[in-house]
């Protein structure tokens, strides 16, 4: 039989722990997935601090972490094209053939919609505390950001000093306001 191979999109803006539940439940309905990690060229911004390599790194070790067969899945940096009308081939250049598109974005979820795909929700976990903006807000004010994230995405964090690297970026764009 043939595999289903379904595609996710994020910025993982750092990796927290309801990515990894997406992707564990994403693979029930699929043979495998195929991981975007959108926004790849951005990185250095309080909007998207951590470099696609450090959300690559973040992203495997929480996968290992969590018992996910390597063989099920398949980590690809995507930059952004602001292109709308080209955006699908260009994904579908950059990965393995995939059938079924996972996104709760309503652009994405269009665009891909349009060239004939299969589209569906993601199931979304605790959408009030998991995400990257509550994170990279818990990081600035000092509160436990940790409990929302992975092991790895600690790990990552700490290696490359990722909240100074954030008050660093929020003091920058603080300053450049007032120019």
């Amino acid at each position: 039989m043939e595999k289903v191979r379904g595609i996710l999109i994020g910025r993982m803006q750092p990796v927290h722990n309801g990515h990894i539940e997406v992707i564990k439940k994403t693979l029930e309905e699929v043979d495998e997935i195929v991981i975007g990690i959108g926004s790849a060229q951005k990185s250095h911004e309080l909007k998207d601090p951590f470099t696609a390599g450090e959300r690559v790194v973040m992203l495997t070790q929480a996968l290992i972490e969590n018992n996910i067969d390597p063989g099920s899945y398949y980590i690809i940096p995507m930059e952004d094209i602001n292109f709308n009308a080209i955006w699908v081939a260009h994904v579908k250049m950059m990965t393995p053939p995939f059938s079924v598109v996972y996104s709760g974005n309503s652009l994405v979820k269009q665009l891909f919609y349009e060239e004939g795909f299969e589209v569906k929700n993601p199931p979304l976990y605790d959408r009030m505390n998991l995400s990257g903006t509550e994170i990279r807000r818990r990081m600035l004010e000092d509160e436990n950001w940790q409990e929302l994230v992975p092991q790895a995405t600690i790990d990552v964090i700490e290696e490359i000093n990722g909240v100074e690297r954030l008050k660093n970026l929020a003091i920058k764009e603080i300053s450049e306001i007032g120019n």
